[in-house]
């Protein structure tokens, strides 16, 4: 019998797939779940019982919360990367990390196949199979949602047939969860309008009261808040999810181009992740010079639009995260953030790089760096290239 490994989460489509590959296709399933921070030890739990009463061989965790962090979030933090201005690339980032160790898994277990729950329609699919073609040339992609082309109404029906018990009524909505956020989609999302209704999002809210916290940033990282240490990025990470995700902080709808060209929408939420880039980027604001911002805001751009396409293993990927790693010398300090229903804002910085410094002089008041005089001359010398411009371009114009 051929073995499979199957990328599993759970859910309506890889729940399909198992049924799917060894009812109907014959094939030895071995299911895998790669943690990218989505799940806790009680769901991972149940996942698992959940792969082997579908009739999986064997079922593997893997836990890659704090590899994720440290190959891909680490640098979406210190780009304050946000895909069209909008979305912390919550689902593009994990799918690589999932990818490469599904991959590893792979060759583990000197598999035949592999298999994910991808549809036709998104990025996950080319981010998937991009990886696995790279790391296990030849082995061959089975993907039964895309190749069937199946909605979520027929995966429901099949799985009934089969007299699978799941909570369909869940599964009306896709929910992919991890570290660096949550997306959420559904019929709502498929066309141009329409919002999600307040009982699609997986995290409710129960917090109304306003609240300041204080994140405490190291070289760029985030290692403390109110006062208390982290061992590792993660837990800050998670700890800072547990008090500002139930105020319903970072929700939103990410319009967007797919690798494949389509338009496509999907809603997200948060809040760890946008409070923490935003808090980052005004740290960023007082302790970088503007052509450090200048450039990193350039090439981090370029790094989260490629990184969304798939391409982590492109060595210029390597190149630019030594970059954006150099320029967090100077990013430590504390950073003051206040806590709302639905919203947050940035109240300030403190730290021992702020070059917003009064011995320098107070904007819009006073200086003392330099002299009225030293004004005026630089002035002149600042603008001379543009004037002797302006100048040329009236005598040959005749003007």
């Amino acid at each position: 019998m051929k073995k499979i490994v199957l990328g599993f989460s759970g859910g309506l489509d890889t729940s399909y797939c198992v049924k799917y590959l060894s009812e109907d296709k014959g094939y030895e399933v071995h299911s895998v779940i790669v943690n990218t921070g989505g799940f806790s030890d009680d769901e991972l739990k149940k996942i698992e019982e959940h792969a082997y009463t579908l009739g999986v061989k064997t079922h593997t965790t893997v836990n890659a919360v704090k590899s994720y962090y440290d190959s891909i979030i680490k640098y979406l933090v210190y780009g304050n990367v946000l895909k069209n201005n909008t979305y912390p690339l919550s689902v593009s980032a994990e799918r690589l990390s999932q990818a490469l160790h599904i991959a590893e898994h792979v060759k583990k277990l000197n598999a035949d196949a592999v298999a994910h729950g991808s549809t036709g329609a998104g990025n996950d699919q080319v981010r998937f199979d991009m990886i696995f073609h790279i790391i296990i040339p030849g082995v061959e992609i089975i993907t039964p949602i895309r190749d069937l082309k199946l909605s979520r109404e027929q995966e429901i029906e099949y799985l009934k047939n089969k007299g699978v018990q799941m909570n369909f009524g869940k599964a009306v909505y896709s929910i992919n969860k991890g570290l660096w956020g949550t997306s959420v989609g559904g019929k709502e999302t498929l066309s141009s309008k329409g919002l999600l209704p307040e009982e699609a999002w997986p995290t409710q809210v129960t917090a109304t009261d306003s609240r300041e916290v204080k994140l405490s940033f190291v070289k760029g990282e985030l290692k403390g808040i109110d006062g208390k240490t982290f061992a590792h990025p993660t837990e800050a990470i998670q700890y800072l999810q547990s008090i500002a995700g139930p105020y319903g902080i970072g929700r939103d709808i990410h319009v967007g181009d797919t690798i494949i060209g389509i338009k496509g929408r999907v809603g997200f939420e948060a809040a760890a992740p946008m409070v923490i880039l935003k808090a980052h980027h005004a740290l960023e604001k007082h302790v970088l010079s503007k052509w450090q911002l200048n450039w990193k805001d350039q090439l981090a751009q370029f790094y989260g639009n490629w990184l969304h396409e798939g391409q982590i293993l492109d060595p210029v990927m390597r190149d630019i995260e030594a970059y954006l790693s150099n320029s967090q010398q100077n990013v430590t300090g504390d950073v003051f953030v206040q806590l709302q229903p639905y919203r947050f804002q940035v109240i300030g910085i403190e730290s021992p790089y702020d070059l917003m410094n009064s011995r320098f002089g107070k904007y819009g008041e006073m200086n003392t760096g330099f002299t009225g005089d030293d004004v005026r001359g630089f002035s002149k010398i600042f603008g001379n290239q543009t004037s002797i411009y302006q100048l040329v371009k009236q005598d040959a114009d005749g003007k």
